[in-house]
């Protein structure tokens, strides 16, 4: 048998292996996705690290994408509170962005703000940080590292986002997880009252489980799988 011909078996193998180890991965994914494991690992991301020891002096709101978008929009309800529960915090926006440009991120989120009810006096701004190593080494620039500070972030962020700044050199780290609150309605509905077609299939109405909450889980495990990977990475590289 040729070399060339064994090396191709080798491959084919490998290829075999590569793939029942991801058709096994997505199968254990839908599994847990029935289950409330998914939560409570996203919940532990989110409130590991959080807890309000201090009354901060500064609340720094960590930007998570563009805007609008449901993360910096859900940051933002968040750090409107913590800045009206502590009115006498400085807010900073840990965002990149052109500063001078009216119609940037770092700018749109400001006017959210001020919208909500914060005055621009109390507003400042990060706009250097690419990342959240990079931001917590901005932020001591504008931060004494002895003040309490405020994070506010997504709750898959939080962990990360705490042991950072943490590194950096913060000694007094607060954390406001933005969680989403889940509606109390009750969203159930008898299939066959909607009229339309009758196929041979379950109904759903009455199960919020299959319809919400195993696509939420699946979702979650997106998160946790990605933030995961970026804590690995913050260990090696001696960020966190």
């Amino acid at each position: 048998m040729g070399k060339t011909k064994i090396k191709s078996i080798y491959f084919l193998r490998l290829l075999r292996n590569f793939f029942l180890l991801i058709g096994f991965f997505f199968f254990l994914c839908v599994v847990l996705a029935f289950t409330e494991q998914p939560y409570w690992v996203y919940h532990w991301l989110g409130t590991s690290k959080s807890e309000l020891k201090w009354e901060p002096r500064h609340i720094i709101l960590l930007g998570g994408g563009g805007m609008p978008s449901e993360s910096n929009l859900i940051r933002c309800w968040y750090a409107q509170r913590a800045a009206k529960s502590f009115p006498n915090t400085k807010l900073i926006i840990a965002m990149p962005g052109l500063t001078e440009d009216s119609l940037s991120t770092p700018n749109r989120i400001k006017a959210e703000l001020v919208a909500g009810g914060i005055p621009h006096k109390r507003i400042s701004f990060e706009p250097l940080g690419t990342n959240t190593r990079s931001q917590a080494l901005e932020c001591m620039h504008l931060v004494k590292m002895q003040d309490p500070i405020l994070l506010v972030t997504s709750p898959e962020h939080m962990r990360r986002a705490v042991l950072s700044f943490k590194k950096a050199g913060f000694t007094k780290i607060n954390a406001l997880p933005a969680f989403e609150n889940a509606s109390e309605a009750d969203f159930s509905f008898t299939d066959d009252e909607l009229g339309g077609n009758a196929p041979l299939i379950p109904d759903v109405g009455e199960s919020t489980n299959m319809r919400y909450q195993v696509w939420n889980h699946l979702k979650y495990e997106i998160l946790i799988a990605r933030e995961l990977v970026a804590l690995s990475y913050y260990k090696l590289r001696g960020w966190i």
